[in-house]
């Protein structure tokens, strides 16, 4: 395990140097997050058969550890900021791996839900939330790519993942590969040892010093005592005590920033990312199932998430580089809306693959759509309220789209269950994220109109106010001149020669 960070770094995004390492180990963990509850789609066939479940009713499995992913986002980031990245992804790992180990034992689907669904998915919220956080502390103006490399381990571990779960089930069963998939998960513990603390992740000694200060000051009472403390124990000291008098909705606000409510780019991220995610997920759960329903043999169904997976591996880094440029990155908003509703499009054109060849064409393109879609999802949002706030954007953003996310998914297999058919699920996905792709594209259009307004009205104020300020002090300075003037009284006159006599005149007479 690396050492702790330079204090000089504290404020100052390195961008470059262990923040390679540490994007390295955000790609293992947010690989193992996005990837793996999809991945665990090609066990759903041969699970539905063992507990004789329909369609709806498998798909919970993947809708419930998604949306424990997501909805585990303000606990993670509360924790983030109490503990720091490191531990949390280390704990995460540790919940991962023993979620998917207990569930090679289940003799129930309800006993699935709540091991691979909420132990697993809240242990993968552990490793997602940091992840990202923790980039934005190393990384500033190559932030872009390093978002983009760190979202390349989600198709990387797809890829990987597909093909390897269904070689594990053919020679150990879906329990043997439960257990051996717990196993695997347990990297992310390795991954989460390379985030080393940096900025105000070093909170914890901060906090020991304190401790020291305040045991200082008990074994020492006196006064004279007290005054040998350090300067700077003493404003620790009354600063701990400051944060002791708030009370308890103040402290939960540092942790999650609800003002952020009243933001107006926020808001419009959020709602149109809540309509998106009711259908991102879910064709990926029934790609392979459709695949083998059309009468496709199951290795060439799990090569499609392979392909998938291979052109979003090479598509997130590449729209970091594009989103990094001078021309896309003032207007990323933009950009990222398009992303959504090519993403749409082509789950509204996968109806006429009716063969293999159309299926495979149509992963291509939505492994284009759907990496340029996670590779600026965190990203837009950090250009909207900037990395001070970001952890509590991420948190709040997250705990809210996991109502859409638990739904999406059991809302596809109704429709399978209800019609017979993939179509309409494929045509209600596509249909909801071109909607998404629409609003957030008019809405952000709307955003750039107010804020460049704002920006001329501020300056405008400012130069209003520099000009009074100008005015206000010639006056004052003019006010100062005279006052002093009538202060001093009038000044006295040389005396003359003839003035002289007159008053040696005087003072004769007056001697007389």
């Amino acid at each position: 395990m690396s050492p702790p960070a330079n204090t000089h770094l504290a404020y100052t995004p390195p961008d470059g140097g262990w923040g390679w390492a540490v994007v390295f180990g955000a790609f293992i963990s947010i690989g193992f997050s996005y990837a793996f509850p999809k991945a665990i789609a090609i066990f759903f066939k041969e699970i539905q058969d063992f507990f004789g479940t329909s369609y709806s009713e498998i798909a919970w499995v993947s809708s419930i550890m998604l949306a424990t992913t997501y909805g585990g986002g303000p606990i993670s980031s509360i924790l983030v900021n109490r503990f720091g990245s490191r531990p949390v992804v280390i704990f995460g790992g540790l919940l991962c791996g023993i979620g998917m180990i207990s569930a090679a034992f289940c003799t129930s689907i309800l006993q699935l839900y709540i091991c691979v669904g909420v132990i697993s998915g809240f242990g993968l919220a552990l490793n997602l939330q940091p992840s990202v956080i923790i980039i934005g502390k190393y990384f500033l103006k190559r932030r872009p790519i390093a978002n983009g490399l760190a979202m390349a381990g989600s198709p990387v571990m797809l890829s990987t993942l597909a093909p390897l779960n269904q070689f594990l089930f053919d020679n150990f069963g879906w329990r043997g590969s439960f257990f051996i998939l717990g196993a695997i998960l347990l990297n992310c513990c390795v991954a989460g040892a390379l985030f080393r603390p940096i900025g105000m992740a070093a909170d914890p000694v901060r906090k020991q010093t304190i401790k020291q200060a305040e045991k200082t000051v008990k074994e020492q009472p006196n006064n004279s005592s007290i005054e040998m403390v350090p300067p700077k124990t003493v404003s620790l000291l009354s600063g701990t005590e400051d944060e002791e008098d708030k009370d308890c909705c103040e402290k939960f606000n540092k942790y999650l920033d609800f003002s952020l409510f009243k933001h107006r780019g926020f808001l419009i991220y959020l709602i149109g990312n809540v309509l998106m995610f009711l259908g991102f997920f879910a064709p990926i759960v029934f790609l392979a199932p459709y695949a083998k329903h059309l009468g496709i043999d199951e290795y060439s169904a799990a090569f499609l998430l392979s392909i998938l997976a291979i052109v979003d591996m090479i598509a997130r880094p590449i729209t970091g580089i594009i989103a990094n440029s001078k021309w896309v990155r003032p207007k990323i908003q933009y950009f990222f809306s398009f992303s959504i509703a090519f993403n749409g499009a082509c789950h509204l054109l996968c109806p006429l693959a009716t063969g293999y060849t159309g299926l495979v064409i149509y992963s291509v393109f939505f492994g284009l759509g759907f990496g340029m879609v996670c590779a600026m999802l965190f990203e837009t949002l950090m250009d909207l309220v900037g990395a001070a706030r970001f952890t509590s954007a991420v948190g709040l953003v997250t705990i809210v789209e996991c109502c859409t996310i638990l739904l999406g998914p059991p809302i596809g297999g109704t429709l399978i269950d209800t019609f017979g058919d993939y179509k309409y699920m494929f045509i209600k996905c596509g249909a909801v994220m071109v909607l998404a792709g629409t609003f957030l594209f008019i809405m952000n259009y709307y955003n750039y109109r107010m804020l460049a307004k704002e920006e001329r009205e501020r300056k405008a104020t400012e130069e209003t106010m520099k000009d009074n300020k100008h005015i206000r002090t010639e006056t004052e300075d003019g006010n100062i001149w005279a006052k002093e003037k009538m202060q001093d009284g009038p000044e006295v006159e040389p005396l003359t020669d003839e003035k002289e006599g007159l008053k040696k005149e005087v003072n004769g007479k007056s001697e007389v």
